[in-house]
């Protein structure tokens, strides 16, 4: 009995193999897979990506671009509460008489850099111990889940008002809150994720074939796992920047006289009470914190719609 060869099967350039060194058996070569196309962003989530871009941009860059310090008043001279915007302040002036325009640039770091650092932070431990209890074992995952539950039966706004009145208020303390109270939101997507995937016949092979559980978990859980998880990053990040507006808006997040989007809203809320006063310093930052977040979720349904995919292939 002779090994398998292979040759070019007459008239057709293609290869074949023959067993036995018999022509009467022969099977064509199976074609490459063609290479997966690149994922590309729609109109929408070119738009999204846009306004999300320019905010970031305005986030890093603004303090260095903005007209004036945060806090400096453009009009010493002619003091008074939301001036209409004029030549030296287009966004018109604040309750402070502060510049409007320039407040909002140095909010803007503020405001997406506790966001995106608190996003980052729930979604390192959420996967992490989502993950894990979905390879530990059922008594790992029993425990570890009801702890989870209990957290998150409490409402995220008076956990978070709970949390900053007993320890204090400041940007560490904000990240490390929101980082923790959606947690447990991430920790249950990706305990979901895991179990499903667990049971999946690959990953059965690979026990099979005597792969450890750090070989399972980075080689068969996460490729799988990668896609829903970064569509839901994103709508994660626009629940934390409503969340650190809210504490903001509610006196519980960025102190004065630091510049926060929610803060601005809450400090010049006095302007809807003032006849004839220029209603910017509440609507502009209120705009800021409604495009931010429109802009993100344009890109996240984007990616969503493609996540079974040619994204998914991708990657």
């Amino acid at each position: 009995m002779s090994d398998f060869t292979t040759d070019k099967k007459a008239g057709h350039g293609e290869h074949y193999v023959r067993p036995f060194e018999s022509e009467e058996i022969a099977f064509e070569e199976l074609q490459d897979a063609a290479p997966s196309a690149r994922f590309k962003l729609s109109v929408s989530g070119w738009i999204g990506a846009i306004i999300v871009s320019f905010w970031v941009f305005i986030g890093i860059f603004g303090p260095f671009l903005a007209p004036y310090h945060e806090n400096d008043l453009p009009f010493p001279d002619d003091y008074s509460e939301y001036q209409a915007p004029k030549e030296g302040a287009f966004l018109g002036t604040d309750v402070e008489d502060r510049d409007v325009m320039s407040r909002i640039m140095y909010g803007a770091g503020r405001t997406i850099g506790i966001a995106f650092a608190g996003t980052v932070l729930a979604y390192f431990l959420g996967v992490v111990l989502g993950i894990g209890a979905a390879v530990a074992g059922p008594w790992v995952d029993m425990i570890v889940s009801r702890i989870n539950d209990a957290f998150i039966s409490l409402p995220t706004i008076m956990l978070g008002l709970v949390v900053v009145t007993a320890v204090g208020s400041s940007i560490p303390v904000l990240i490390v809150t929101a980082g923790l109270i959606y947690m447990t939101i991430v920790y249950r997507l990706a305990r979901a994720i895991g179990m499903e995937i667990m049971v999946m016949d690959y990953v059965e092979a690979a026990k099979v074939r005597g792969e450890g559980i750090w070989w399972i978990v980075t080689k068969e859980i996460w490729p799988n796992a990668a896609m829903p998880l970064i569509s839901d990053f994103g709508l994660r990040l626009i629940y934390v920047i409503l969340f650190i507006s809210s504490l903001s808006f509610l006196g519980m997040g960025v102190q004065p006289p630091q510049a926060d989007w929610g803060l601005m809203v809450r400090e010049n809320l006095g302007a809807f009470q003032t006849y004839g006063a220029s209603l910017l310093p509440v609507v502009a930052p209120a705009l800021a914190i409604a495009t931010l977040t429109v802009g993100i979720n344009l890109i996240v349904d984007d990616i969503s719609a493609h996540a079974g995919g040619k994204l998914t292939k991708a990657m």
